[in-house]
């Protein structure tokens, strides 16, 4: 598998390209509008045909570029069913897309936000904000809910096994990847702590938003591209 791990400064927020040396054929996963150029001369350089981009959620700190991806490329967007409405392909958990010779299996991970998905191809487990290196995603917008997103690592993630390499959606500490067993021993959110310690903390955090929220989540929900304005007759 070819494989590539991007970032976005502004945003800390890590783009993931996998492909399938064989076929060519390539995923982006939680692409960011602003490195769109960034992106696809990458795909060039490289040979590649960007055919899927997968959402692990509907973002609240940048706009994805997954609509003028599917614009230029022709590629197939998918999420969950409880996100943005204007995907290609819905997907619940258990589902498999294909790229290429490359399967990746989808693990629904609600509780940073209720469509939150993690997505699992050839021991790398990508987990959106869900699960992120030494911490987890917040839990006080968009549907979040800190004992759901307890239960969805330590009864979804945590279950595979310890040397699955993980990949986060975000980092704010210099932290590009970890393990699942690497999180279980280590994660200080997590580690030796009861599902009610995880809420209690969770609960008692006091942030400010993220600063993009207002405008992030409903561009998002439209693939990044502009909403559709409503008609007289529908308005």
């Amino acid at each position: 598998m070819l494989f590539r791990q991007l970032f976005d400064a502004e945003s800390s927020t890590y783009t993931y390209l996998l492909a399938d040396p064989a076929t060519r054929e390539a995923v982006l996963i939680d692409p960011v509008l602003e490195q769109v150029e960034r992106d696809l001369r990458l795909l060039t350089e490289l040979g590649l045909k960007l055919t899927v981009v997968m959402e692990t959620h509907v973002h609240a700190d940048h706009i994805t570029s997954a609509g003028l991806l599917r614009a230029r490329t022709g590629a197939q967007v998918m999420a969950s069913p409880r996100g943005a409405p204007c995907v290609d392909r819905q997907l619940v958990h258990g589902d498999q897309v294909r790229v290429g010779g490359l399967e990746l299996r989808v693990l629904e991970t609600p509780g940073h936000t209720d469509d939150s998905l993690s997505f699992l191809c050839d021991g790398r487990l990508f987990t959106g904000d869900a699960l992120l290196v030494r911490g987890t995603g917040r839990t006080d917008f968009q549907n979040g809910d800190s004992g759901q997103l307890y239960d969805s690592i330590t009864r979804e993630l945590f279950t595979l096994p310890d040397a699955t390499e993980l990949y986060p959606g975000h980092d704010y500490a210099g932290f590009t990847a970890s393990s699942v067993g690497e999180e279980k021993r280590h994660n200080p959110r997590l580690a030796g702590k009861s599902r009610e310690d995880f809420i209690t903390f969770m609960n008692e955090r006091r942030i400010p938003p993220p600063r993009k929220l207002d405008v992030a989540v409903p561009a998002n929900r439209a693939c990044g591209l502009d909403p559709e304005p409503l008609s007289p007759s529908s308005a």
